[in-house]
C-alpha cells in the first residue's frame, strides 16, 4: 500500500499515474519531495507564482512570459497551473529520456539538486542523476569482482547506492579502484557463506574505508563509520564521498608526471612552474580549450556548467580527437546534441556514465567527469621525446622526494585548515607565496604567526620571500633545525629544503598530537623518539613477541614483521598470523608491508605513508606510523 502521509491531492495524481503500481515507497517520497519543494503553500498545486519563485531561486528568471512557457510545457489540461498527475507524467518522461526539448526539464533537474532529506544531523541536499551515474560507474569498475556481486548492479533509484555501501566492502574495493592497493583486502571483513557479516565488522570496514580514503586526498570531515552504514539516512553523506573518489579516480593521473605531453599546454610567458600549480581540473579546462583552438572554435570553456550545456564544445573537441561526426551542431534540439556527444565518446571508447540529460543540465560535477574520462582515452597531445623530456627536467631521479612529497600534502590536506578550504595540488608549487608554511605552522601552534607581517596577497617575488623569511622565523621559534635556509630558497622551490622544513612541521604535530592523546600515559612528559621507540617495544615484548625496534632506521624494519607484531599487541583479534610471512624477499616484505598498513587504518590510524617505506625503511615515515599507531592504542 501506499504510505499514508502521501493523501491529498499529490496521491490522487499519483492513484492516476499509470506507473504507480511499480512505485516503491521511496520513490513516492522522492518525487512527492520535489513536487513540495515547488509547492510552497503546500495546497497540492503548482501555480503561477511557486514556478517564477523557483526560477529566482535557481538564477534562471528572465521574465514573466518564460514562467508561462514553462508551465505550458507541463500543463496539459491547459488550467494555468500544474496538477500532480501533470508533474508526474513530464517527471516519467524526463527520467526516461522521452521529454520534448524545453526549459521545464531543466528546471525540473536544477530543483532535483535542492530537494532536501532530513536525517539525525538536519536537511541537506543530494542529486538522483549524480547517484545514478556514480552507482553505474561502479557497476561498470567492479562487474567481475566476485566479493561484491552480492550487491551489484546498483540501482540509480530508490537510494540504491546508499544501501549498498553499509557493510564497507563496495567502497573499500572502489578505493582500491580508485587508487591501487590502497587497502589489502585481505583485512576485509567480508561475507562468509553468503551470510552478511554483523554491524560490528561493518564499522570496522567503514573505519578503515574512511582512514583509506583520507589516505588518498579524500575529504572526510565529518565522515563517520555509522553515517555510513546507515547511508539510507545520510544520502549527502554517501554520494559526497563516492563523488571524491570518482573524482580521484579519473583525475588522479592528469598531471605532468603521468603525462609529460601536457606540457604542450604551455602559454606564452609561462614557466613548466606555472603548470604544475594547477589541479587536474585546471589542467582539463587548459586542455580542453587547447584543442578548440587547434580546431578554429571561437569560443572558450571556462567552466563545466554552463558553457557546455549546448554539447558544442563536445562534438568540437570529439571531433578534433577522433574525426567524430559533428553534424549535430546545425540542430537547435539540445537534447539532439548532447545524444550525439555520447554517442560520438562511446565510438572512440570512452567509458560514460552520464545521460545527455547529465550535460544539457549543465551538471558541472558529471560533466568534469565526462571531460576526464575523454582525456583519460584519448587526450590527443604528441609525446615528448627522451630530449625535450630532459630539457624541461621531467626525467630527473626523484622518486624519493615524490613520495615525500605526496605524504607532506596528503598531511596538510588532512589537516581541515580554513574549513577544508585550504587544499593544495602540488607542495613545492604551494610553499613558494610563503601562505602555506605561514598556514600550517599557525595551525599545529596557533599564535605563533605574526600575521600583520604577511603579505596576504603576494603578487610579486620581493612579497613571496618576505613571507617565506617570517615562516623561517615561526619554524624557528619551535626550534625546527632551519640553518642555512632562507625565503629565498623556498620561494625558489628548492625542493631538499622545503621537505626538510615541512617534516619537521609534520614531525612536531604528530609528537603534540600523540602526547595529547595519550595524556593519561604521559601526563606533561614531552613526547619524542625515545618514548615512542619504548612504547612500541614494551607493547611488543609484553605480547610475548620476540622482534624489536632499535630505532626508525634499524634495517631489520623492512621485513614488516615488527610493525605486524606490535599491531598484534594492540589488538589480537586483528591479524590473521597465516598471512604473515617471514619477509625474506621484496615481494613477502611488501606483502606484510601492505598488510600493517590496512590493519593500522582498521584500527583507526591516520597514516599516510607507502609499503615501500616500510620495506625500504625511510626514517621519517617510519615515525610517522609508528606515532599513529601509538595514537590508537587503547591499553
Amino acid at each position: 500500500g501506499i504510505n499514508a502521509e502521501y493523501m491529498g491531492p499529490f496521491l490522487i495524481g499519483l492513484l492516476r499515474y499509470k506507473m504507480a503500481k511499480r512505485l516503491s515507497a521511496e520513490e513516492q517520497s522522492e518525487i512527492k519531495a520535489i513536487f513540495d519543494s515547488f509547492d510552497n503553500d503546500g495546497n497540492g498545486r503548482i501555480d503561477f507564482n511557486e514556478i517564477k519563485a523557483a526560477l529566482q531561486t535557481l538564477k534562471l528568471y528572465e521574465n514573466d512570459t518564460q514562467v508561462k512557457n514553462v508551465i505550458a510545457e507541463v500543463d496539459t489540461n491547459r488550467n494555468g497551473i500544474i496538477d500532480p498527475h501533470e508533474f508526474l507524467d513530464i517527471v516519467a518522461n524526463i527520467k526516461n529520456g522521452t521529454a520534448k526539448s524545453g526549459q521545464f526539464a531543466l528546471v525540473y533537474s536544477k530543483q532535483r539538486d535542492l530537494v532536501t532529506f532530513s536525517g539525525a544531523v538536519g536537511s541537506h541536499t543530494f542529486s538522483e542523476e549524480e547517484m545514478a551515474a556514480f552507482g553505474s560507474h561502479i557497476n561498470f569498475c567492479l562487474k567481475n569482482d566476485a566479493d561484491v556481486s552480492h550487491l551489484l548492479p546498483v540501482q540509480g533509484s530508490n537510494l540504491d547506492l546508499c544501501g549498498k555501501v553499509s557493510d564497507g566492502i563496495l567502497l573499500s574495493k572502489f578505493i582500491n579502484v580508485a587508487v591501487k592497493d590502497t587497502i589489502d583486502t585481505r583485512a576485509l571483513n567480508l561475507r562468509k557463506g553468503g551470510k552478511d557479516i554483523d554491524r560490528f565488522k561493518a564499522q570496522e570496514n567503514q573505519i578503515l574505508c574512511i582512514n583509506s580514503a583520507k589516505a588518498i586526498g579524500v575529504k572526510v570531515t565529518n565522515i563517520g563509520a555509522s553515517e555510513l552504514i546507515d547511508g539510507k539516512k545520510n544520502p549527502h553523506i554517501v554520494l559526497g564521498l563516492v563523488w571524491q573518489l570518482v573524482k580521484v579516480q579519473l583525475l588522479n593521473n592528469i598531471n605532468l608526471k603521468q603525462h609529460p605531453e601536457l606540457v604542450r599546454l604551455l602559454e606564452a610567458g609561462e614557466e613548466l612552474a606555472d603548470l604544475f600549480k594547477l589541479g587536474p581540473e585546471a589542467l582539463l579546462l587548459r586542455w580542453f580549450n587547447y584543442h578548440l583552438r587547434l580546431a578554429g572554435y571561437p569560443k572558450r570553456v571556462t567552466n563545466f556548467s554552463s558553457d557546455v550545456k549546448d554539447s558544442e564544445a563536445y562534438l568540437i573537441l570529439l571531433n578534433r580527437l577522433g574525426n567524430t561526426d559533428k553534424s549535430a551542431l546545425n540542430s537547435h534540439d539540445v537534447n539532439s546534441r548532447a545524444a550525439a556527444v555520447i554517442n560520438n565518446a562511446k565510438s572512440l571508447g570512452v567509458q560514460v556514465m552520464i545521460q545527455p540529460r547529465d550535460i544539457v543540465a549543465g551538471n558541472a560535477r558529471l560533466n568534469l567527469i565526462f571531460t576526464a574520462a575523454i582525456f583519460n582515452q584519448i587526450p590527443g597531445l604528441d609525446l615528448l621525446s627522451a630530449e625535450e623530456l630532459s630539457k624541461i627536467g621531467l626525467l630527473e631521479d626523484d622518486m624519493g622526494d615524490n613520495r615525500e612529497e605526496r605524504v607532506f600534502r596528503l598531511w596538510i590536506n588532512s589537516l581541515n585548515i580554513d574549513g577544508g578550504a585550504f587544499y593544495i595540488q602540488n607542495l613545492f608549487a604551494a610553499c613558494a607565496d610563503g601562505l602555506c608554511l605561514l598556514k600550517v605552522l599557525d595551525f599545529i601552534h596557533p599564535g605563533v604567526v605574526d600575521w600583520k607581517q604577511v603579505e596576504m596577497n603576494p603578487n610579486n617575488k620581493f612579497k613571496r620571500v618576505s613571507n617565506n623569511n617570517h615562516a623561517v622565523v615561526c619554524g624557528k621559534k619551535l626550534n625546527f633545525s632551519l640553518v642555512n635556509i632562507s625565503g629565498v630558497d623556498i620561494t625558489a622551490g628548492e625542493k631538499k629544503l622545503i621537505l626538510g622544513f615541512v617534516w619537521q612541521m609534520m614531525r612536531y604535530h604528530l609528537l603534540k598530537f600523540v602526547a595529547g592523546v595519550q595524556s593519561q600515559k604521559f601526563g606533561n612528559q614531552t613526547v619524542n623518539d625515545d618514548t615512542i621507540i619504548s612504547w612500541a617495544n614494551s607493547r611488543v615484548a609484553a605480547a610475548g613477541c620476540n622482534s624489536t625496534m632499535r630505532d626508525f632506521k634499524d634495517l631489520t624494519l623492512g621485513n614488516g614483521i615488527f610493525f605486524l607484531d606490535l599491531l598484534y599487541a594492540i589488538e589480537k583479534r586483528v591479524i590473521d598470523t597465516d598471512l604473515v610471512t617471514a619477509g625474506a624477499n621484496y615481494e613477502d616484505a611488501m606483502r606484510n608491508a601492505r598488510y600493517a598498513i590496512t590493519v593500522a587504518r582498521k584500527l583507526g590510524a591516520v597514516v599516510f605513508l607507502l609499503p615501500e617505506d616500510i620495506v625500504e625503511v625511510k626514517p621519517k615515515m617510519i615515525l610517522t606510523f609508528v606515532a599513529s599507531v601509538m595514537s590508537v592504542d587503547k591499553n
